[in-house]
């Protein structure tokens, strides 16, 4: 297994990402009803504070996590915060969501990032089982707040 970090023309990469989180995540409208151009995806590629980082077995991606740099304001310094994280079925268990987080502390840490952090919803206890292993827990609650403020 290869571990890689995506640049601006790993589009093809990407998007095989995108539909392993269809896949493992039980929501294909969401990761692939409406995908967006190439252009688009190299563009976000392009920016420095978003991370993306696939497990590749061959040409095949079997794993990866995408993770955001927030700068803060109390102090100089940086948070990076995993979004979506997954491997495929016939991968779990092997280490590589493990191997997926340690990457990225390495990257973060490049970065001079202070912390990583990750939130898991309840029930998801093989999520939650990995993230206990690598980290310390804490309860918080989650809102989702829409832009046009009409409820969910």
């Amino acid at each position: 297994m290869l571990l890689h970090h995506l640049r601006f023309t790993d589009v093809r990469l990407l998007r095989q990402l995108t539909a392993l989180f269809g896949a493992a995540f039980a929501d294909p409208e969401t990761y692939g009803a409406e995908p967006p151009s190439d252009a688009y995806l190299e563009g976000l590629l392009a920016k420095e504070h978003i991370f993306v980082i696939v497990a590749l077995a061959g040409e095949e991606v079997v794993g990866g996590l995408v993770a955001y740099e927030l700068d803060k304001f109390e102090r100089a310094r940086r948070e990076v915060y995993i979004y979506d994280l997954a491997v495929s079925d016939q991968y779990r268990r092997q280490g590589v969501a493990t191997a997926l987080i340690e990457y990225l502390c390495e990257v973060a840490a490049a970065r001079g990032a202070w912390v990583v952090y990750v939130q898991a919803d309840r029930g998801d206890d093989p999520a939650i089982a990995l993230y206990e292993k690598l980290g310390i827990r804490e309860e918080v609650l989650h809102f989702d707040i829409r832009v046009d403020r009409k409820p969910l």
